[in-house]
Formats: C-alpha cells, structure tokens, sequence
C-alpha cells in the first residue's frame, strides 16, 4: 500500500466506498476518472480534487499534508512512501514521569544508521533536533503516549512529524502485548533478548553511580535493538495491512519488502 492507492483523506470517502472503488479496478490516483467511479457526482468531484492536490504534493514529499489528511487509524499507509527516511526511535528513562525522571539514552535508526545519545555525554536538545530534523515519518511503539510526551518535556523540543506508533496497527494485526513479545511472535530476534526495561534502569544506576562502562554498553545495544528492530516490525505490519486492505481487493504489490523473506 502507498499513499497514492488512497482514497480515503478526500471528503466523503471511507473504508467502505473506498473499497467499492477498488473493486471498481480504480487502484490508484492515476487510474481516478469520476465517471467510472462508483460514488455519487459530488464525492467523485472532492476525489478528483484531492487528487489533484494530492499529486503536487506528493511530488514535493510534503508528508505533513497527508498526516493532517489520513485518518489517524490509517497513518500507516504513509510508510511504503516515506521508509527510507523515516526516523524510528526509541528512549529509555530512569521512570515513567517526565517531571520526576531522566531521560537517560535516546537512539534513532535513520537511512540505515543508528545514532545514540546518552545523557551527560551528548544528549541535548540541539542533538536530538539534528536527529528529527526534516524526518518525513517517525516511527515508533507507544512513542505517542510515552516518547515524544517525554522528550518534549524534558528538552523542550517539538517533535511534529507524522506518527506511525506501531503499538496500534499491531492491535488491528492482532498482535498484542509489548515490544518484545510483539517481535518474538513475528519471528524478530534481538541480541540481548533477555533484558527489560527495568534492567534498563538497573543499567544505567550501575553506570551512573559505579562508572560501570560495561553497563552502559549493554543499555545502549538494548535500546539499540529496539530502534533497529522497529523497522522490521512495521514491514511486517505494513505489509499485514496492505493484505486486509487493497491486496483482498487486487493484486497490487505491497511496496514494502518483508524482512524475514
């Protein structure tokens, strides 16, 4: 699924119609011709007005526009579009409260490569813009009511991107539970599988207050590993839901590759 076999950020179209215009043969912006389309004549005029818009500014990569316009449930649809420079990312904390506790290492896979930051080295709010900076998408699991809240607290840094959190596209994949139990279900294997997040902040009280190198090296690869695995989950979503979508209407390929092929 990309972007432009979408149908439903135009006025009037939802699930449903939209899937009558797939069975239609119409798969994409492209192929829209109103009058092949089984919509009433004022919905046919929104779509091929949307279109319209929506092709110039898909060729200028505006991913705002289309976070603003896609129902928050079908933000996925924008990964096929937007992987290679999304930003998938992940925090790890001394707590669950922003006002209470610490951030303590952030790390954010981006174009191939992963970037760590750690607190009292170079985690600042400048590092942390640079990271973000331009990103199309970002990408995480539970970032909307942990991550982005907590960052944004505790460095005063906006973080507006469109937000693919994988946490609820899982749900509608019936892919329940937490991060790790999510990726051992789909066959995701990390290095260090044993860990959680309480070891996490085992980890870094032993490297704050014993200055146990070791200690912050297994953090960083934990946190690491999440990052680096958030890609090979959202494949796999990605391409779960373009299977329930438009790829039980059609055989349109799902422009998303699967990691474990």
């Amino acid at each position: 699924m990309r972007i432009e076999n979408s149908f439903v950020p135009a006025k009037g179209v939802g699930e449903r119609r939209e899937r009558s215009v797939w069975e239609s043969g119409i798969l994409s912006w492209e192929e829209f011709d109103p009058r092949r389309a089984p919509l009433g004549p004022k919905t046919g005029d929104r779509v091929e007005s949307f279109v319209a818009e929506a092709l110039e500014r898909l060729d200028d990569g505006d991913a705002h526009f289309f976070g603003d316009r896609f129902p928050t449930s079908e933000t996925w649809r924008l990964y096929g579009n937007f992987r290679d420079d999304a930003a998938f990312f992940d925090i790890e904390t001394t707590g669950l409260e922003a006002a209470r506790h610490d951030v303590t290492t952030v790390s954010v896979t981006r174009g191939g490569e992963t970037t760590t930051l750690v607190r009292g080295e170079d985690l600042t709010a400048s590092a942390l813009a640079g990271l973000f900076r331009d990103a199309p998408l970002v990408v995480s699991f539970n970032g909307k009511q942990f991550d982005v809240p907590f960052l944004e607290d505790s460095f005063d840094v906006s973080i507006d991107a469109p937000h693919l959190d994988l946490m609820y596209p899982c749900r509608r994949v019936d892919l329940t539970g937490g991060l790790k139990a999510i990726e051992k279900a789909v066959g995701i294997d990390r290095d260090r599988p044993d860990l959680s997040g309480r070891d996490a902040v085992r980890l870094w009280h032993r490297y704050a207050r014993d200055g146990d190198d070791d200690a912050l090296d297994t953090l960083v690869s934990y946190n690491r590993d999440d990052t680096e695995n958030l890609r090979n989950l959202a494949d796999v979503v990605a391409n779960r839901l373009h299977e329930e979508s438009i790829g039980a209407v059609a055989d349109e390929p799902a422009g998303v590759p699967d990691p474990r092929a």
